[in-house]
């Protein structure tokens, strides 16, 4: 990788060089101009470098509370799920639906109206399933 920097940039200094060789700048001038060229390159490698993160940083926010929230209210559903699984529907049911609310908080939160819907809609069939198993 450094070897290719090397050759780029050794290459525009030879570009500028010449185009500069039958002028009558200072050498001054003529390191302004390299220095300028360098710049706008460096720049537009930092364009290309910061397009490349926006495309692979993460969407959802990290360390706040509905982060957490979700977190939690993921890993109570897959338990739910398991526990359901193993014949633990009580304690499974209990664990999807403390999960549920969770995720209709984060739906709240991000105002994702499908995750609140999906939530919701899940939660009041495991809910309703768990008041006809006790009545």
């Amino acid at each position: 990788m450094e070897n290719k920097n090397v050759s780029v940039i050794s290459d525009q200094v030879n570009d500028t060089n010449s185009q500069l060789a039958g002028s009558t700048m200072t050498k001054a001038g003529r390191l302004a101009m390299e220095l300028s060229h360098e710049k706008k390159r460096l720049k537009q490698e930092l364009e290309e470098l910061q397009t490349e993160y926006d495309e692979i940083k993460p969407t959802t926010p990290t360390g706040t509370t509905d982060w957490y929230v979700k977190w939690m209210s993921m890993l109570l559903a897959v338990a739910g799920i398991f526990l359901i699984s193993a014949s633990l529907t009580f304690y499974g049911q209990m664990a999807y639906i403390v999960s549920c609310l969770g995720w209709i908080y984060v739906g709240m939160q991000w105002g994702d109206r499908a995750i609140m819907i999906g939530s919701a809609v899940s939660c009041t069939a495991i809910a309703m399933n768990l008041v006809n198993t006790f009545t």
